[in-house]
């Protein structure tokens, strides 16, 4: 039987997961996760930028891609791939890459590209973004959206942009690069991301961008997910060459499609950020304009469909910055602990505490919707200073968030009735695990580490 392989470019590590086609869906029977590393200075953009270096992404790509093994992976047929939304990264077109041999086969290494700004990219303030033309779109535009960075770009740095005649997200970038694209093709999902974009009509809002001086030139066209973007141009880590490739997508779309099989289900997705959705009856379209108080977007999904999404900005990310900030004070104090040891002990810590009256706001890295209000901390007690304590209240208050985003009401009066748990937080962190099943009365199931990857495998 032919074989797929599924593909996620998430914003600490790359997944990939491959399985061969069965009657009752995709049977899964390698997965493999590398993590990138890839963090960056932003010297233009300062403390508020957000980088990563698309060279060491794609290495760990190609680490995970080395580590399946080489003879399912010569009888793949299909590619699907998904990854980080919102971020832009620019590359010359003709140039983008280059081919070279490694040990299990050809492969790609990037050549004249930028960094990837990411979606955790801040550098477009409230102000800043007040300042920018109206989108048609039923998505309020945020800092760290493909066209809103551009514009940043345009406006503080416009020799930057010369340099480059192609864009996209990080996995529309992969796609080009496999099928040798002379036109960077974007999903609907990834598109909707990036801002001035009409959901709707499929289109780009491009009188709107090109009466105040953007760069048209570089929106990539925009395909509907699932469909084909193209073929291998070349065998890469003994895939043959001519196999598919889909469009690439959204990876918290493909979460929700490894998943969800129930209308009467809701997806709650903690990785670096965290989601709770739940879909929407099927020919629902989106208010024409968006609601900017509104913690409720509305994402386009699979055949026309679209998902309630409540979308935070601080899940993992959370925990890896206090987990950073615990490693540094220790550093400080003239010690050294590996930042996997104190993730270790912290949780083993919050699971000796069953509760803890110190209460957390986790909101380190605002919302979108609420930009400017951030974390805080209230209920201290000296009784209530211990790892386990602090830790405890964190993940509580990472869940209780999301609570406040899409109320459990709100949940009801869907027609909810189960809650289905992903990504690499929830897998990884049994505290988070015990906080979900407190916050919702509902059944909880959880999935694993590579939904996402997953997801885009079964799409195809």
């Amino acid at each position: 039987p032919a074989w797929v392989l599924g593909i996620d470019l998430g914003t600490t590590s790359v997944k990939a997961a491959l399985g061969t086609g069965t009657e009752r869906g995709l049977a899964l029977a390698h997965c493999c996760s590398r993590e990138t590393r890839a963090h960056t200075d932003s010297p233009e953009a300062g403390p508020q930028g957000m980088e990563q270096n698309v060279q060491k992404i794609i290495r760990a790509l190609n680490e995970c891609l080395a580590a399946l093994p080489q003879q399912q992976l010569q009888r793949v047929s299909h590619i699907g791939i998904s990854g980080q939304m919102h971020g832009i990264v620019f590359w010359k077109s003709n140039k983008g890459c280059r081919w070279t041999e490694s040990g299990t086969g050809p492969a790609f290494e990037p050549q004249e590209v930028s960094h990837l700004v990411t979606w955790q990219d801040g550098r477009c303030s409230p102000s800043f973004l007040s300042s920018l033309p109206l989108p048609q779109s039923h998505v309020s535009l945020a800092t760290g959206f493909g066209c809103a960075t551009v514009y940043w770009y345009l406006k503080k740095s416009p020799d930057f942009l010369k340099a480059y005649d192609a864009a996209g997200t990080i996995q529309d970038y992969v796609v080009a690069m496999l099928c040798d694209l002379k036109k960077p093709l974007m999903s609907v999902q990834n598109a909707a991301s990036w801002g001035y974009f009409n959901s709707r009509s499929k289109s780009w809002n491009t009188d709107i961008l090109k009466n105040s001086g953007f760069p048209v030139h570089l929106l990539p066209e925009v395909g509907d997910p699932g469909s084909i973007a193209g073929s291998t141009v070349c065998a890469w880590h003994g895939i043959p060459k001519g196999a598919k490739v889909g469009i690439a997508l959204g990876d918290f779309q493909c979460s929700v499609y490894s998943c969800l099989t129930e209308r009467t289900d809701a997806v709650l997705n903690i990785s670096t950020s965290a989601q709770l959705t739940v879909s929407m009856p099927h020919g629902f379209q989106p208010p024409d304009t968006p609601d900017p108080s509104s913690a409720i977007t509305y994402f386009p999904y699979f055949n026309g469909d679209y998902l309630a999404v409540a979308a935070s900005l601080n899940g993992g990310n959370v925990l890896a910055t206090f987990v950073g900030m615990v490693a540094q004070w220790t550093e400080e104090l003239g010690l050294q602990v590996q930042e996997s040891a104190i993730y270790t002990r912290i949780i083993e810590a919050a699971l000796a505490q069953r509760h803890s009256k110190l209460s957390v706001h986790p909101t380190i890295f605002g919302e979108r919707h609420v930009p400017e209000q951030l974390a805080s901390v209230s209920g201290i007690a000296a009784s209530e200073l211990s790892l386990g304590h602090v830790t405890r209240a964190l993940c509580h208050g990472i869940v209780q968030n999301l609570c406040c985003l899409f109320p459990v009401q709100r949940l009801r009066d869907t027609g909810v009735r189960r809650i289905l748990g992903s990504g690499s937080a929830l897998a990884r962190n049994e505290v988070l695990r015990q906080e979900v099943q407190r916050a919702f009365p509902f059944p909880v199931v959880y999935g694993n580490d590579v939904d996402a990857a997953v997801g885009a495998a079964m799409v195809l």
